[in-house]
């Protein structure tokens, strides 16, 4: 018995002699690890001092503060940043819906600031800046080796005033100038309105008023078709979509999933993910839906899409999205300024981070580049193709009723409407054709 007590005495020992000799290593690699965020810390304090003192010309000690917090955090990813003051009051403004500026959604790519998107009905949309497009220079200043917020901070510009922006696009062998006037963004979340028999959502970014605006447009939309029974499906169309809310997100993807996941957000911690659901409640009923997506759709809109693609709620069409797949988290400081740090990657209900990879659409359409006016006008014809009825003297039909000859001539008005429709915007006369063949199928089952 005093043997056994023995040996599991000497096993206790044991054991805390191995503990002792596994923390003793760990312990040890923490508070070097910290000794040496120390030294860097002092390195720093050593560089901003000297500087301070000894730069050829005097500087804002808050300035190269701030510069220094911003380096710290553009480092990260193209996303995080640091808002000063007049940014973070700008950024909340934006939010809200109204602003003024060129209205474009940038980000940074290889030096260089690249269009997400531009927004609709705002200059920059008018004067033809495009997704994808680079700005190379700013009234012939160039943007390479400016932080975003830096190039940002050259575009603005009182309301009114005008900027020169050179491009840099794709397909174009020489960059171009455009010149801008800026004006004051007055941000339309949604636009409503019906195409043949199919309601076109528009939907611009996710602002604090996009699930109001959608959700009451929607009605109104069906109210005046009669009914929803009246309707054959919804297009939600998020080109050129640079995002904005995730809350938003959530609420328009909810506003056609009765239940199953919307969207997964996962950050360095495990514990920190969380997981959005979708409630019960269908605004359209079921009806069939078409979501349009091209290179500038990006973060929120990926969301939507990505979900409703994910719960075959809605077939997708057009171009793969931009692929933006993380989460921003928008943190107050207390000198009134903000800090933007990525905190988490977002996830499709399957699971699929869109993250550099966007999303791929069911259908790939292409929208054809409007010809330049020139070729246009060599396309048309002198004349115009004549039938039967043109001809003198011809026969009248006499075998329809003038309610028949009516609604022919409405169908060839609708058929004629749509033609043209498709050389306006092909993807979104791709997209009725598509709510029309379901409509078809579903009426003859």
């Amino acid at each position: 018995m005093k043997k056994f007590l023995m040996a599991a005495a000497a096993g206790t020992l044991t054991g805390a002699i191995v503990t002792t000799q596994v923390a003793a290593p760990l312990l040890a690699q923490e508070a070097e690890k910290s000794a040496n965020v120390y030294e860097q810390l002092d390195l720093f304090g050593n560089i901003f001092e000297r500087i301070r003192v000894q730069y050829v010309e005097e500087v804002d000690e808050g300035d190269l503060i701030e510069a220094a917090i911003n380096g710290m955090l553009t480092s990260l990813d193209p996303h995080s940043s640091y808002l000063s003051p007049d940014d973070a009051a700008d950024m909340r403004v934006q939010t809200r819906g109204e602003f003024g500026g060129l209205g474009i959604e940038v980000t940074q790519e290889d030096g260089f600031v690249k269009v997400v998107s531009p927004i609709d009905d705002t200059p920059a949309d008018e004067a033809g800046v495009e997704a994808g497009d680079f700005i190379t220079h700013v009234d012939g200043e160039s943007v390479l080796g400016l932080t975003l917020d830096e190039a940002v901070d050259m575009m603005r510009g009182p309301v009114g005033s005008e900027i020169i922006i050179t491009i840099a696009r794709e397909g174009e062998t020489e960059p171009f100038d455009l010149t801008i006037t800026r004006d004051t963004i007055k941000l339309t979340a949604v636009r409503v309105r019906k195409e043949q028999d199919s309601v076109v959502l528009r939907v611009t970014t996710f602002n604090d008023q996009t699930f109001k605006n959608l959700e009451n447009g929607l009605a109104e939309q069906i109210e005046e078709s009669g009914g929803v029974d009246n309707v054959n499906g919804v297009i939600l169309d998020l080109r050129n979509n640079p995002g904005g809310l995730l809350t938003q997100a959530i609420k328009v993807s909810d506003a056609f999933l009765d239940k199953g996941e919307i969207v997964s957000t996962r950050g360095r911690d495990p514990q920190d993910g969380e997981r959005f659901n979708a409630t019960e409640g269908d605004l359209i009923a079921g009806k069939p839906m078409v979501v349009l997506i091209n290179g500038g759709s990006a973060s929120a809109s990926e969301i939507v899409a990505g979900a409703l693609q994910d719960h075959r709620r809605a077939i997708v069409v057009g171009t793969k999205s931009f692929g933006k797949g993380s989460v921003q988290t928008v943190m107050p400081l207390p000198s009134d300024g903000a800090m933007r740090l990525t905190t988490a990657r977002y996830y499709t209900p399957s699971g699929r981070s869109i993250q550099a990879l966007g999303v791929s659409p069911d259908i790939i359409v292409e929208q054809p580049r409007p010809k330049p006016e020139a070729e246009e006008e060599e396309d048309t014809p002198t004349f115009g193709a004549r039938s039967e009825a043109d001809l003198r003297g011809s026969l009248n039909n006499d075998s329809l009723s003038e309610d028949e000859i009516r609604q022919i001539e409405e169908d060839r008005a609708r058929a004629e409407e749509a033609a043209q429709l498709r050389e306006d915007d092909y993807q979104l006369a791709y997209a009725i054709d598509i709510l029309k063949g379901l409509s078809a199928l579903k009426t003859e089952e």
